[in-house]
């Protein structure tokens, strides 16, 4: 096993970079990818960082020197041999060669596309703009380089002694946590924590844990690198990403309504039937269920990411049965800002009401809170979006209107086309 903190101690980028390989991404990516590749190849988008904790000030934090050093050896990565092999053999979802082969040669022939970084009021402006099925593989790494970056400013003070006791002490604390949850009844959880972890090695570490530590009911890791080397299975679908571009190249309200709906339709036609999982919060969970066509809820199940997830589920739960459909059959996918506490909850409340599984994110790899003066490795929220498709404004509301993002003219549109009324607004943890 890894010596995390002895690692930390001797730390150099050229010899342990932050991304250490094209897959060292989110397995939704890829599929996502793959389904853009085919169906909007041309379409250009623009990405940006977006910091929602202002009160950390990257821009002081971090060196833009190591920043650019690890935005550049990205750019210099490529599929290896063996990448390429597992992605075009290996199996997924029960499904052997989901990756087709006009997709593997261009992902083998990829380099990401240039990006574009500048210093303003103490944050890092950070943006990539190009053909979208390239430049949304920036949104992963990009996020994953600042949160590394500002781990390594706080570590870069401690001493050898110190780093170790640092890190024996948030191994304890997931250890107890992975503990809590070997209590809980056919309980499925797997790994959603690539993009705001502490360190690569950390994330590594963390999903070794939860593979001792509970065994089958741990069912895979979102992030694609780790997944081959662990040999477990690639967890993930679809994100916002998706209608929130189809949503902006949209000419009419009418066009805008059916946007989501449209995505899905390709995905359904993309995956043969398979990976059917719904996001519906993109523009409010209620008005897209309400308007939602009926062969979707023939789908599996529907993740819920935004705004209270109990009362998330419920309006799930309702939808299926107004629909004439089984809940206790669906799976209901929470993966909003969890942490111990809230799984125990959720598992208890809606076990055996549905099929439930939780994607695990910041406080599964990134939970080092209290752990240093000042809080300085709190985790914080920060995203990339896209934010423009073919020179429009992309918009998303979410079912918690602090994670809403666009113009606010855009904004108050979509909430006229989606009937999205007033909503609750909850703290963004993570």
């Amino acid at each position: 096993m890894v010596d995390i903190a002895t690692r930390v101690y001797n730390h150099h980028w050229k010899i342990d970079p932050i991304i250490r390989s094209l897959i060292d991404t989110d397995f939704y990516k890829l599929l996502m990818c793959q389904s853009i590749f085919r169906n909007r190849p041309d379409t250009t988008v623009q990405f940006r960082l977006i910091n929602r904790t202002r009160s950390i000030r990257l821009a002081d934090l971090i060196d833009e020197a190591e920043l650019r050093q690890q935005l550049d050896h990205v750019r210099d990565l490529s599929l290896t041999r063996g990448e390429s092999t597992w992605l075009r053999g290996n199996t997924f979802y029960g499904k052997r060669q989901m990756f087709r082969p006009d997709f593997m040669e261009f992902l083998e022939n990829l380099r990401l596309p240039p990006y574009h970084l500048e210093k303003r009021n103490g944050q890092y402006e950070l943006t990539f703009e190009g053909r979208w099925p390239e430049v949304m593989l920036w949104e992963i790494p990009a996020l994953a380089i600042l949160m590394e970056l500002r781990s390594r400013a706080v570590l870069q003070t401690l001493g050898r002694f110190e780093l170790q006791v640092l890190y024996a002490r948030a191994m304890t604390r997931l250890w107890e946590k992975i503990e809590v949850l070997r209590t809980l009844p056919d309980l499925l959880i797997a790994d959603f924590g690539t993009r705001r972890r502490h360190s690569f090695l950390w994330q590594d570490w963390a999903v070794q844990a939860m593979i001792e530590g509970l065994g089958k009911r741990f069912t895979g890791t979102s992030n694609c690198l780790i997944a081959m080397r662990r040999d477990i299975e690639a967890i993930g679908t679809n994100a916002h990403e998706l209608p929130m571009v189809y949503a902006a190249l949209a000419d009419t309200d009418e066009e805008l309504r059916r946007a989501p709906y449209e995505v899905l339709a390709d995905w359904h036609e993309e995956h043969d039937g398979n990976l059917r999982m719904i996001l519906p919060d993109t523009y409010g969970t209620e008005g897209f269920l309400k308007g939602a066509p009926d062969w979707l809820a023939g789908w599996t199940g529907i993740r819920i990411d935004s705004g209270d997830p109990a009362a998330g589920a419920e309006t799930a739960i309702r939808w299926w049965q107004e629909r004439g459909e089984d809940p206790r059959q669906k799976l209901v996918i929470f993966s909003d800002g969890l942490d111990v506490d809230k799984i125990v909850e959720l598992h208890h409340q809606f076990h055996g009401r549905v099929k439930v599984s939780f994607g695990w994110g910041t406080l599964l790899t990134n939970d080092f809170r209290g752990l240093v003066a000042g809080d300085g490795l709190a985790p914080f929220s920060l995203v990339c979006k896209a934010v423009s498709a073919n020179g429009r404004p992309t918009v998303k509301l979410s079912d918690n209107p602090a994670k809403a993002t666009g113009p606010a003219a855009e904004i108050a549109r979509y909430r006229r086309v989606f009937g999205v009324d007033q909503q609750a607004r909850l703290d963004v943890v993570v």
